[in-house]
């Protein structure tokens, strides 16, 4: 649900030094250039152009040689316990190392089109090459300041860009990959770089290594919770009698008891809808309830196609002009009146809103303080989107207008209805909503089962809608959730259905199609659409940078080699 990325500082540590340092306080920096800046630090002086490595905050004037970390042992998925900072010493500001790309550019030109690039190196081989964002750092640091100083790992979780930049080097772009358990050497250059007419890098300004020696320690790990876990007796489902008793799993299972997969709660695969694998972690068991926010989008397109089904609802191509005045809302357009509950569904409407821009007008985190959910997304404006590549952007608050939709339609209302036609037959009695102000279920997500019960929904959509040789979902409408309407943007790759989102794998060197209902955290139901497997992954790592991408990782480097030995 809620998409907060609050990473809390512990103070305001030594800190922002985060971005750069400076002993004294400097003139205003729009003054002037610092031509030709003073180092009067004889420790500075003999190490221009070096990155030096510590293991925590050191004044540059208390800073000395034996404070330099030539290598540190990095426990293996708990590294936020320790702390690795680097200082880089410049022979000159980073303004006039951006000003030897573009004599003629102006001092802010310079620090609103540029900034440092840093390239992370591992064992020689080049992983990650950041451009820091423009607005990263004062346009004093870098105007006048000639060292910097910044966190990498850190268990102080400073409010810094040199962390967060840390982060997407590890959890998004190869790092956590490539500093893989045993003994690696880590590269870290700079440069400048300035994007005018077009992108230029200068010279290299520093550059430094570390060994890093990423250790599990055995013996803090309990042996019990390496071993595959046995599968009790369920009442709904049979157990598969080919369980993925495979060495893939005892790593993944190592890997969770490690902290390597973080916050992983539980991880169920359903083999032709028998149980094959059922595990749970951190506390959690086969009752417990999972807050996999965003996947309970997914349940509003299952409802919107039961109640068309029933005839609530006339079909998707209904207009949302057809359910609320719009014109007693604000910014009334005929576009608005044009958009369709399938653009809902796809997540492809004209509404001026998107969750991936923070500051869309229409971003979730601007709804959830409002009183009014449905009023706040139907007072949205409306924009053309003709100039995108695709229509689609993902857009929480029309889910909320889906299932409002629904509510207001249904007589008894939508929760009543979904225990009715989804919860009831599928023997789901144990389940908890959440409610949005106007006490609806919250159709944007939320929605908490067990694990079981979150395969067992995977299993209905496999089965086309089936279960236990009752029809609780049409089976076109299942083909139709299941059909690519709309093409995602190239960084989240695949393409979007009814709510669910649908991306390639490769199982026995042959490409499948699986769809899966997603959300925050990495939590996730896979359902392959022309294999007999279903995979749900239950997560706590909540608007963290590694949540979705570790349980991609799970999928394809644990249970998808055990799913191609049955």
């Amino acid at each position: 649900m809620k998409n907060i990325s609050h990473f809390l500082s512990s103070v305001a540590l030594i800190l922002l030094c985060i971005s750069c340092e400076q002993e004294e306080p400097m003139q205003d920096p729009q003054e002037s250039y610092i031509a030709n800046p003073s180092i009067d630090n004889e420790l500075h002086s003999n190490h221009i152009g070096e990155i030096t490595f510590l293991s925590d905050y050191i004044s540059l004037s208390d800073y000395n040689e034996d404070d330099f970390l030539t290598s540190m042992d990095i426990p293996l998925g708990s590294a936020e316990s320790v702390d690795l900072k680097i200082r880089a010493f410049f022979d000159n500001t980073l303004t006039n190392k951006m000003k030897q790309i573009n004599p003629t550019a102006s001092l802010s030109e310079l620090v609103n089109n540029g900034n440092y690039q840093f390239t992370f190196i591992v064992d020689g081989k080049k992983i990650y090459t950041e451009n820091l964002n423009f607005g990263a750092g004062s346009v004093m640091s870098k105007n006048q300041y000639t060292s910097l100083y910044i966190p990498l790992y850190s268990s102080k979780e400073e409010d810094s860009w040199g962390r967060y930049m840390w982060m997407r080097f590890l959890y998004r772009n190869g790092g956590e990959e490539a500093l893989s358990e045993g003994s690696h050497n880590l590269t870290i250059e700079i440069r400048p770089y300035l994007k005018l007419s077009e992108m230029n890098v200068g010279e290299l300004m520093a550059t430094g290594s570390i060994r890093l020696n990423i250790v599990t320690n055995e013996s803090d790990i309990d042996p019990s919770l390496l071993l595959i876990q046995s599968i009790a007796e369920h009442k709904d489902l049979a157990i598969s009698n080919l369980p993925l008793q495979d060495q893939t799993i005892l790593d993944l299972n190592k890997k969770v008891a490690s902290n390597t997969y973080k916050d992983i709660t539980s991880i169920v695969v359903l083999n032709e809808g028998e149980i094959a694998l059922e595990e749970y972690f951190n506390g959690t068991n086969r009752k417990t309830l999972h807050d996999t926010r965003s996947v309970g989008k997914s349940f509003v397109g299952t409802m919107l196609g039961i109640a068309i089904n029933d005839g609530y609802i006339q079909d998707e191509m209904q207009t949302i002009d057809q359910f609320y005045d719009l014109k007693k809302y604000n910014n009334y357009s005929e576009s608005k009146s044009k958009i369709t509950l399938y653009d809902l569904l796809t997540m492809s409407t004209a509404f001026d809103g998107s969750d991936i821009n923070g500051d869309s007008p229409g971003h979730e985190e601007r709804m959830y303080p409002t009183h009014d959910w449905v009023k706040f997304a139907l007072d949205l404006k409306t924009v053309d989107k003709s100039q995108n590549s695709t229509q689609w952007d993902y857009f929480t608050a029309g889910t909320v207008i889906l299932g409002d939709i629904l509510d207001k339609t249904i007589p008894g209302g939508l929760e009543a209805y979904a225990q009715k036609k989804l919860f009831n037959p599928l023997a789901i009695t144990d389940l908890k909503w959440q409610y949005t102000p106007q006490g609806v279920v919250n159709t944007a997500g939320g929605l908490q089962l067990n694990s079981i019960d979150f395969a067992k929904y995977g299993y209905l959509y496999q089965n086309k809608g089936q279960w236990k040789n009752s029809d609780i979902i049409n089976d076109g409408w299942v083909n139709k959730s299941f059909t690519p309407h709309e093409e995602l943007p190239k960084m989240l790759n695949g393409n979007y259905g009814y709510l669910f989102w649908n991306t390639e794998v490769i199982v026995n060197g042959l490409t499948q199609q699986v769809y899966y209902a997603s959300g925050n955290g990495g939590n996730k139901i896979f359902i392959f659409k022309d294999l007999p497997f279903v995979a749900v992954i239950t997560s706590t790592a909540y608007n963290t940078p590694y949540g979705d991408k570790q349980a991609h990782k799970i999928l394809n480097d644990h249970i998808i080699p055990s799913l191609e030995k049955l």
